[in-house]
């Protein structure tokens, strides 16, 4: 989807922050300028869940760079994982330096390109996909279709984790939910109250052997959500998103 002109990102530094904004008041990513890595925004700290699920990935296909917020957290401590980072919008990109994404590496790329047709033309080369590709105007009906998490799915090794952010008031929340159990053949999960609005989806693609620690661990959240502490309670689970992220910033 196109950009509009009424819609182009604004960048504005307060309080020791800076954040990115399609709308005054409409947060699309947040740095602490004295902390540049430390990851502000719960849904953030919700999506790098992932690595209880794959721990040490070796690529990493992010949709949707943004203030760069979680292109940056992994390619700073996940340090063993390529890491491409999806972008439709050049004047996004443009940003990258005044939110201090790294330069383009043998390990880390940002492409200008439409991740519904690049996703497409993957075959089993991605460990984990982020999908966080939002606009001004909320998840372009692209990034939600069958069509497209058939592509992912297609694009993911055995094993591999798809990660989606999602609107739970998004008119469209219901038939994507249902798109993805249908894809990943109700391999999918969330911790419940992770992130307010922002629902953290996680599919995964099993391989044809035995049940891998990515399917187990599936199995285990969907199976335990509203009755195990740490995995239904959004208290718990918010508290295991900072405890996971903490956990990585130790490791440097």
């Amino acid at each position: 989807m196109p950009p509009s002109s009424d819609a182009r990102p604004r960048v504005r530094q307060r309080a020791g922050r800076l954040t990115l904004e399609f709308a005054p008041g409409e947060i699309q990513s947040q740095m602490d300028l004295a902390d540049p890595h430390r990851l502000l925004l719960a849904y953030a700290r919700a999506m790098m869940c992932f690595v209880l699920f794959k721990p040490q990935p070796q690529h990493i296909v992010m949709v949707g760079l943004g203030g760069g917020s979680l292109a940056k957290f992994c390619h700073r401590y996940l340090p063993h994982s390529r890491i491409t980072v999806l972008e439709l919008r050049e004047d996004v990109i443009a940003l990258r330096e005044r939110f201090g994404v790294p330069p383009d590496s043998e390990r880390f790329r940002v492409i200008h390109a439409d991740a519904a047709s690049f996703i497409g033309k993957m075959s089993g080369s991605a460990d984990v996909l982020l999908l966080d590709g939002f606009d001004s105007k909320g998840l372009p009906p692209a990034l939600g279709s069958a069509s497209f998490y058939a592509h992912c799915r297609r694009a993911l090794r055995p094993d591999g984790l798809l990660v989606t952010n999602i609107f739970s008031y998004d008119p469209h929340y219901a038939d994507m939910l249902r798109r993805l159990r249908d894809c990943f053949h109700g391999r999918t999960c969330q911790f419940r109250g992770i992130a307010g609005n922002n629902r953290i989806v996680f599919a995964v693609k099993a391989g044809a052997g035995p049940a891998t620690h990515a399917v187990r661990m599936q199995r285990r959240v969907a199976a335990r959500q509203g009755l195990w502490p740490g995995m239904g309670f959004g208290l718990a689970n918010r508290l295991l998103a900072h405890w996971v992220v903490a956990a990585l910033r130790r490791r440097r």
